[in-house]
C-alpha cells in the first residue's frame, strides 16, 4: 500500500503540501479525514482549496452538512462535515449519492458514513506527534 507522510506543522507548508497531496491522488477526487477535533481538517481543507482555485469564501460546513465552492476552473469541491449525521438515511436526504457521481472533489470530514458508499478515496490521518502535525494519506480501493 502506497502512502505518503507530509509536515503540515506551520501554515506556510500548507500550499505546498496540498500540491504534493493533489499528485499523490492521481486523480482520485474523494477525500476523507481522519483527526480528532481541533487536528486541523477545516484548515488544511482551506488549505487544499486555495491551491484548486477556490474563488469563493471557504467555512465549516458544521451546521449546513455541505459548502460548494466554485474554482477558477469548471470544477467544483464539496466541503462535507459529517458530524452531526447520524445514520446513512441522514446522508443520503442531502443527497450524497449526487455528489458522488459529480466527478468534483469531495472533502469529507467524520467520514464513517460514507465509507461504505465509496468505491474509492484518499484516506488522509492528521496526527500530533512531538509538538508538530504531520498528513498521512493513502489510496483505498473498496472495489
Amino acid at each position: 500500500m502506497k502512502t505518503i507522510t507530509l509536515n503540515i506543522s506551520d501554515l506556510s507548508l500548507h500550499q505546498q503540501t496540498a500540491k504534493e497531496l493533489i499528485e499523490f491522488a492521481q486523480g482520485e477526487k474523494v477525500f476523507l479525514f481522519d483527526a480528532p477535533m481541533g487536528a486541523g481538517k477545516t484548515t488544511f481543507i482551506k488549505s487544499l482549496c486555495h491551491y484548486l482555485g477556490v474563488t469563493d469564501t471557504m467555512s465549516s460546513p458544521t451546521y449546513s452538512i455541505v459548502n460548494e465552492y466554485d474554482t477558477n476552473t469548471k470544477t467544483k469541491i464539496y466541503h462535507f462535515d459529517l458530524y452531526r449525521l447520524k445514520s446513512s438515511d441522514e446522508l443520503f436526504e442531502i443527497g450524497f449519492e449526487d455528489y458522488l457521481s459529480s466527478d468534483n472533489y469531495l472533502f469529507i470530514e467524520w467520514p464513517e458514513l460514507a465509507i461504505p458508499f465509496l468505491d474509492s478515496f484518499l484516506r488522509i490521518i492528521i496526527n500530533t506527534e512531538n509538538n508538530n502535525r504531520y498528513l498521512r494519506a493513502e489510496i483505498i480501493k473498496n472495489s
